[in-house]
């Protein structure tokens, strides 16, 4: 049996119709610049996280860089970014002209390890960002009191994260929860096609409550545009496609029920492999309404495991080999090698299984004694 790490084209089927539908709305009135979809995406996406503001960008780095200028993130400050993440996290502040300042991950949860940010605050310090790894919020509340009393911005990287929820309190109800992103004074998603929902390319949105914030992140995305030809401030050609917006409005009703089929996933895959001693699980923390973008997996001697599942044809990656601290990119910022354990480790030893709302249960059985099979040996 072949098992792919992701399957869009039998997901797309489910709103082929809706996406059809989509592409002739915005053909026929031709509006592919700050259309009329793209308004009305942006205002649903915002409801949708709970807040008052959204603003369509070209990439979830994008909403990553415009939301930390619109912050008012720049030059001679640091931004506090986990080591174990995709790399635009860091590169988003760094393209600011910002420095990033790295924290190790959580044990359970791989999402930064909040115990140990106040120790890298200093007078520099403008600003955190946590990342909603794997589609698991970081504990913002923690976070966010650290952030007032150091009156420091969160701008929280939520591009693995659609649909997440944070609890302040011990009742895990939708109601009690807030959404990923609606939390700090920035939300920054990314709609690349694999994310939970992901656009038909390049795509990316920031969500914010703050007026100031929303006013600068719609110069920033549109050259510094105040009118046609006038231009207050320099700012980017990062606009969110119409068709883009279009399709996105398409998948945005039935991303709650795919968050659940996901979960529904992990729960099984949770079953089925936990007595298994040489495999740790994800966690789903308390604070936490866990969306599974990817489902991760600890184990030793990963390549031969990966290379034992390959050869079953079982789709996996891992989720990421280096952490930040060490590529090559970063460097200059002198971390070495032992700085930052958990990340290290965590990078030696995970493995992302399929993850996917049209997952079957056949394929998920055929998948977990693939992996039994492969730790056993």
């Amino acid at each position: 049996m072949n098992v792919p790490f992701l399957d869009l084209t039998t997901q797309h089927k489910e709103i082929s119709i809706d996406a059809h539908a989509a592409f002739e709305r915005v053909f026929g009135k031709s509006n592919f610049i700050l259309g009329e979809d793209e308004v009305r995406f942006e205002e649903e996406f915002a409801a949708y996280c709970g807040t008052k503001f959204a603003v369509g960008v070209n990439s979830g780095t994008d909403a990553l860089v415009l939301g930390l200028l619109s912050s008012g993130i720049g030059p001679g400050d640091e931004v506090i970014v986990p080591a174990f993440t995709f790399i635009a996290s860091a590169s988003a502040v760094s393209m600011t002209g910002a420095k990033p300042v790295f924290v190790d991950s959580d044990e359970k949860t791989f999402t930064l390890d909040v115990d140990k940010i106040e120790s890298l605050i200093n007078k520099k310090t403008k600003a955190i960002m946590p990342v909603h790894l794997f589609g698991q919020t970081a504990d913002m509340g923690r976070i966010m009191k650290i952030a007032r009393k150091h009156n420091l911005k969160i701008i929280e990287d939520a591009a693995q994260a659609h649909g997440a929820l944070y609890y302040q309190g011990a009742v895990k109800t939708a109601s009690q929860g807030k959404k990923a992103g609606s939390i700090g004074d920035v939300g920054c998603f990314s709609f690349y096609p694999t994310k939970n929902l992901g656009a038909f390319g390049d795509a990316g949105i920031a969500v914010t409550n703050d007026k100031n914030i929303y006013r600068k992140l719609l110069l920033y995305r549109d050259n510094g545009r105040k009118s046609k030809y006038e231009h207050i401030l320099l700012g980017y050609n990062s606009r969110l496609d119409t068709l883009q917006a279009a399709f996105l409005r398409a998948k945005l009703p039935h991303l709650d029920r795919w968050n659940d089929a996901r979960r529904k996933i992990a729960k099984t895959y949770n079953t089925l492999l936990k007595d298994i001693v040489e495999i740790m699980t994800p966690m789903e923390a308390d604070f936490s309404h866990h969306v599974y973008h990817v489902y991760s997996i600890l184990v030793k001697n990963r390549d031969k495991v990966v290379g034992c599942l390959k050869s079953k044809g079982v789709g996996v990656m891992v989720h990421y080999p280096l952490p930040l601290h060490l590529q090559k990119a970063y460097k200059f910022l002198k971390y070495s090698k032992g700085d930052f354990p958990v990340a290290e480790k965590v990078s030696k030893q995970i493995i992302s299984l399929p993850m996917h709302p049209v997952l079957t249960v056949e394929q998920v059985l055929y998948v977990t004694e693939c992996v039994k099979n492969a730790v056993k040996q």
